[in-house]
């Protein structure tokens, strides 16, 4: 289903389109808020406020950004209240805090320009890819993100888990796209310097 569709479905309350994009969309929202709050009951009810908030101002979405975009800003409202609301400040490691906090977690000359490795780390070549993806790595990358400080968690949420661009993700945050780049870069490294540490 594309925007267009989403949207019309939002719009007239086509119950069928709905379920699907809700379902579709589910994941990245629960993702998204709980990089603010921090909690799994809390994270639901903000993801349910939000499409509440959706549905109840669909009309006013003007389309100027996309509609997971948009979405995706409904979600990060409703988390930062509510994380104020309930005093609630997630908290992080005083190693990860240290290190992002004194510069970049890792040697910038072991990655490229786009941030891939130059060359992965030699414990890794032999692993088998099983692994590597497997759901308990996939647990400590979730692990690792959640210990990010929260400026950096939430760009790399978006960017990485919800998959939007960067232009949505700084105006969705307010920075600037050179700031957003800099967070990013601090996060992905932090992420894969934790991921390095679990695998070796």
């Amino acid at each position: 289903m594309g925007e267009g569709s989403d949207l019309e479905a939002l719009r007239h309350g086509d119950e069928g389109a709905f379920v699907e994009l809700t379902s579709r969309l589910h994941g990245p929202m629960l993702r998204l808020a709980m990089a603010y709050v921090g909690d799994h009951h809390v994270a639901e009810d903000v993801v349910q406020e939000a499409w509440l908030t959706a549905i109840r101002s669909v009309d006013r979405f003007e389309g100027r950004s996309s509609l997971k975009t948009w979405i995706s800003g409904i979600v990060i409202n409703l988390a930062r209240a509510r994380r104020r609301k309930e005093s609630r400040l997630v908290t992080f490691t005083s190693l990860l805090r240290g290190e992002v906090g004194r510069g970049p977690t890792v040697d910038r000359a072991r990655f490229v320009r786009d941030g891939t490795w130059r060359e992965p780390p030699r414990r890794w070549e032999n692993m088998p890819e099983e692994t590597l993806l497997g759901k308990e790595t996939l647990a400590r990358v979730g692990v690792a993100i959640d210990a990010l400080p929260a400026k950096l968690r939430e760009v790399i949420v978006l960017r990485d888990v919800s998959g939007l661009d960067n232009s949505a993700v700084s105006e969705l945050l307010g920075i600037s796209a050179e700031n957003q780049r800099v967070r990013l870069h601090r996060a992905r490294a932090a992420v894969r310097k934790a991921l390095e540490d679990y695998l070796g």
